[in-house]
């Protein structure tokens, strides 16, 4: 009865989010394995994490261990994925994040990591199945926990797998120094129970209602939990450390911690991922302290789930080229074997920035991230010739005034979904377009610039999005980029603007891309201040933006966008 349970509810998980290829593994059977679903450790440190290991029957010898570790505790799933590392010659362990499935301990999600998954590791090479050497792989919080790991890297820690990696106070809760609604419910959904409470995260209704609620309140946004009719304590701790501070730093490698890491990486993400700017932040820094670092990154046209399963054939309406489909967890292995076992390198690897180029169905290799393409333009943000790759000889600017206290419109449309429009929203923003571009080339990197602004208050969140439009009058959206002006040059540092002066925003955390861009297109780059219900509303008192309501909107934002302002992008041919 109780596996006839387990089977019915795992069906309809299945069934929920997509993950067909998961689903049609059979429970692990005692005849073949040796399985262990209620390991508990015990650390020095006086607290006990849960885990599930799977050997396979009629090993010999001790096996290096394929170590997954994360927070969405699934005693089916952990089977499923400790069989998967078994059937491919290595243990597999799944280990439960504290608090969770046994472990009697209290939940706290990103704080412990750092700790806690070394005393895992401390704990399987103490086995006597263990050869001492461990692997790590995974995604998500489970990416993220792999870094964490690596912050005071273990000596048998010998390589780690992170897809779609987050950063605690990088990625989410905040981007860029903003606080994002998206996954307001995530602490409810992981702390709420030693497993995970699907009902409350999956109530779409009840978030949409308290995001408009809210909204339509101009309540601070450290009072949406009130709003809400629930405390989340969880957010409350995380907006009292708006600066990327000791707080979130402690959870992660920084500066020259990676300098330290000298362990091979392989790193995936995709470029609708809505953490990547997690995941190319531990590449760019690791790379930038670490330049020898063995450090490989794949990446294509994959969302945040997708990437972690190697792509989906149509993405958020977009027919994926067929060529960039790819295996994930299968290179996993071949990568594990390439780093225990003397195997071959996979396939895909041929240098070490492995990316798809959209719509040209092409794989490019490359040595670092700032050489997706031969050519880097930077464009001017001229409002009389739009996005112009000629320097300006007289400053000009673009006008803009957005009523904060407002909430008839909403400011910032960025999300890619779909990521082809039929049209998009031009009540407000400002609007840069290319000229036709005379043939077919190829477009890469991140968005990255600097814009030059004068305002009338001290402060801005800034959102800009790029776009190929094209000769039909469809939008292909490329990259966005989310940010607090007042953090645009140090993020654990707020450095507010001074009204009335020109003022240098830089920005580069944003989404890499690759596309071909067809003849006849045109980029087109619509930039704006964030203002809706999906994040803080900073109104520009100086004041911390989560105590901030619309009774401190005051007089109308006016902010004059300067044509000295930039952005720079990788281009195929100078002969655009």
């Amino acid at each position: 009865m109780k596996n006839n349970l387990i089977k019915s509810s795992m069906a309809l998980l299945c069934l929920f989010i997509g993950m067909s290829g998961f689903c049609q593994q059979k429970i692990p059977n005692a005849e073949n394995y040796i399985i262990n679903d209620s390991v508990m450790i015990k650390t020095t440190y006086g607290i006990t994490l849960s885990a599930v290991v799977v050997r396979k029957k009629g090993a010999q010898e001790k096996l290096p261990t394929a170590l997954f570790y994360f927070i969405y505790s699934n005693t089916y799933r952990s089977l499923m994925d400790a069989k998967v590392a078994a059937d491919h010659g290595y243990i597999g362990i799944v280990a439960d994040a504290r608090g969770k499935r046994l472990s009697k301990d209290t939940p706290a999600p990103y704080e412990h990591e750092v700790k806690d998954v070394n005393a895992v590791i401390d704990w399987i090479i103490a086995q006597p199945w263990s050869d001492g050497r461990v692997g790590m792989y995974g995604g998500s919080y489970s990416g993220f926990a792999q870094w964490a790991a690596t912050k005071y890297l273990h000596p048998a820690l010998k390589t780690i797998v992170p897809y779609v990696a987050a950063i605690p106070g990088q990625g989410l809760p905040m981007e860029n120094n903003v606080f994002i609604t998206a996954n307001y419910q995530w602490p409810f959904y992981v702390t709420n129970n030693k497993y995970t409470d699907n009902v409350v995260n999956n109530d779409n209704a009840r978030w949409r209602k308290m995001r408009g609620a809210w909204w339509d309140s101009g309540a601070a946004y450290n009072k949406i939990d009130s709003v809400d009719g629930t405390p989340n304590p969880w957010l409350q701790k995380w907006l009292s450390h708006p600066s990327y501070d000791s707080y979130w730093q402690n959870m992660v490698p920084v500066g020259n911690d990676f300098k330290k890491i000298n362990i091979p990486v392989l790193s995936i993400t995709g470029y609708y991922d809505d953490g990547q700017v997690s995941a190319i932040e531990y590449v760019r820094e690791h790379y930038k302290y670490n330049p020898n670092a063995e450090h490989y990154l794949i990446i294509g046209p994959y969302d945040h789930f997708g990437a972690q399963l190697g792509g989906v054939p149509e993405l958020r309406g977009y027919k994926v080229d067929s060529n960039a489909l790819i295996d994930t967890k299968e290179i996993t292995f071949q990568w594990f074997d390439f780093v225990f076992k003397g195997g071959k390198k996979p396939a895909l690897l041929k240098d070490k920035i492995n990316f798809e180029v959209m719509g040209a169905s092409k794989w490019k290799h490359i040595a670092s991230l700032d050489k997706m393409e031969k050519n880097k333009i930077r464009f001017y943000l001229d409002s009389t010739i739009g996005l112009s790759p000629r320097k300006p000889t007289k400053v000009e600017f673009a006008t803009q005034v957005v009523d904060l206290q407002s909430r008839n419109t909403y400011y910032n449309e960025y999300y890619p979904d779909p990521i082809i429009k039929k049209e998009i929203g031009k009540e407000n923003g400002v609007f840069y377009w290319t000229k036709p571009f005379k043939k077919s080339v190829s477009v890469s990197g991140a968005l990255a610039g600097e814009l030059k602004a004068i305002i009338n208050k001290k402060d801005i969140d800034v959102g800009l999005v790029l776009y190929e439009v094209t000769p039909q009058g469809e939008y292909f959206q490329l990259s966005y980029y989310l940010g607090r002006a007042s953090y645009a040059k140090d993020r654990t540092k707020r450095q507010l603007l001074v009204p009335g002066k020109v003022e240098t925003i830089p920005f580069y955390r944003s989404r890499y891309f690759s596309k071909q861009i067809k003849e006849g297109s045109r980029l087109l780059l619509v930039l704006n201040i964030d203002k809706n219900p999906f994040a803080q509303i900073n109104y520009g008192t100086g004041k911390d933006v989560s105590f901030e309501t619309q009774k401190d909107a005051g007089t109308p934002l006016m902010i004059k966008w300067l044509n000295t302002s930039f952005i720079e992008l990788g281009i195929s041919d100078l002969d655009f």
